[in-house]
């Protein structure tokens, strides 16, 4: 027997020596509306707040995360990064959930959600993206997929700004793309435009093509029941957000009363929040966002207690780490297909006969492109790069 080389690395106790903050401003080519923007709660979004990070380790090792904010709060995402990246430095990078505490806990004094755990969702993602290139294995097959693409459905296609013939000009972009759903915004203030929308799309694409739709948290009780009823005529796959994010008990009376399934959670920033959804039956889909609720391991929590509920997941925005997530559910799950964060990153995610294929590179298989550099308004560095 060889004795062993003392001299090369251990690998079960490398630890974090450097990592890069960065503060990005991605530019959108039009500006967008939902019902938030018609109620007036929101201006049109004309850029994403994109926060990543960049971790290397003593023996070389490096991972890939990033969060993001939509019209406000990448400044702060920013800053309370800035605060709490110091606290990684010197930690073995495989502990991963004990980071992930130590991190939520150096922030407590704001909270243990919304902005505190988006921030964290950069590191977290970065350290299971280090994780899976380290094992030489996708992010999916890591984890444990169950499958290697996963169904999808455009948004990006489906805003309220768009004008009805560019609507169905989009739909028909997005099906040659080998995407598998569509999905409209609707929340106007005249719902009889939602309607005609709604019922023209669906004509287009015929009675089984999957269709959904989302009102953005702009409807009330009442407005909600009406306007549930009348969407059951189109067969549609959901009805998202169809009450304020956090009416879990409006949310269920709709899911309770209607054929039509309800889907919600994407603005739930906590495991806690998604609980209080998921025991009280308030979402048949269940939305939950990697980034926002602070990366890939709460993320892992919120999909145990909805299939522990029998509830269906349909992860939203950022498809590109979305896609190994969904692939490791054992209910057929949807993804959302957005393209909007496509220019950041050099490698394409590949749609196919309705269906997202779950890439095979090692961690999320992604890296930045040149075009970030442009787009970025704050570099913070820690520890010292090996």
């Amino acid at each position: 027997m060889n004795a062993p080389d003392v001299s090369s690395p251990n690998p079960n106790d490398d630890r974090i020596a450097w990592i890069r903050i960065s503060s990005v401003y991605l530019p959108l080519a039009t500006p967008i509306s939902d019902a938030k923007v018609l109620t007036g709660r929101q201006k049109p979004m004309t850029e994403i707040a994109m926060l990543f990070a960049e971790i290397e380790t003593r023996d070389g090792h490096s991972g890939l995360g990033f969060s993001y904010s939509k019209r406000a709060g990448g400044p702060g995402q920013f800053a309370h990064a800035k605060e709490i990246a110091p606290s990684l430095i010197g930690e073995n990078p495989n502990d991963i959930a004990r980071l992930w505490d130590k991190l939520v806990w150096a922030g407590a004094s704001v909270g243990r959600s919304g902005l505190a755990t988006q921030a964290i969702g950069a590191f977290d993602v970065a350290l299971w993206d280090m994780k899976a290139k380290r094992a030489g294995l996708s992010l999916a097959k890591l984890l444990g997929a169950q499958r290697d693409s996963v169904q999808c459905y455009n948004t990006s296609g489906g805003f309220l700004h768009t004008p009805l013939d560019q609507l169905l000009k989009n739909t028909d972009v997005s099906r040659s793309k080998g995407i598998g759903g569509i999905k409209l915004k609707v929340g106007q203030p005249d719902s009889r435009i939602d309607i005609e929308r709604v019922s023209t799309v669906r004509k287009h694409l015929g009675d089984s093509f999957p269709l959904m739709v989302d009102a953005n948290q702009q409807w009330n009780r009442p407005t909600a029941q009406r306007m549930c009823r009348v969407m059951e005529a189109f067969n549609l796959v959901w009805i998202e957000e169809p009450l304020d994010c956090y009416d879990a008990e409006g949310h269920a009376a709709l899911a309770r009363q209607f054929d039509t399934p309800i889907a919600t959670g994407e603005m739930l920033t906590s495991v806690a929040e998604h609980w209080d959804f998921i025991r009280q039956g308030g979402a048949d889909y269940l939305m939950p966002d990697g980034p926002r609720v602070g990366g890939v391991t709460p993320y892992l929590k919120v999909a145990t207690l909805a299939e522990h509920a029998g509830l269906m997941i349909a992860p939203h925005f950022a498809m590109e780490l979305h896609v190994h997530l969904a692939a490791t559910h054992s209910r057929e799950p949807w993804v959302e297909h957005f393209e909007w964060l496509e220019p950041l990153f050099n490698e394409r995610l590949e749609t196919k006969d309705g269906r997202m294929m779950v890439p095979t590179r090692p961690g999320l298989g992604l890296t930045l492109s040149d075009q970030v550099k442009s787009w970025t308004a704050g570099v913070e560095e820690v520890g010292t790069r090996p």
